[in-house]
């Protein structure tokens, strides 16, 4: 598994926005994406592209 520090992270452009501060972080690698909080660094989730994908399309519906 690759660790957190090895990924190249980015926030969405709405981030900055954001006045309480709370962001999504997502890296990608082939076949994965990966999530986790800004404010946590710690722990981060791991998806398929799919998977992200279909995540992005629900959201972009609600």
């Amino acid at each position: 598994m690759i660790h957190a520090s090895e990924l190249d992270w980015f926030k969405s452009s709405y981030s900055d926005s954001n006045e309480s501060g709370d962001c999504v972080e997502v890296a990608t690698t082939p076949g994965t994406v990966h999530v986790r909080d800004s404010k946590a660094l710690g722990p981060q989730l791991a998806v398929s592209e799919v998977a992200w994908a279909g995540f992005v399309s629900y959201a972009l519906e609600g």
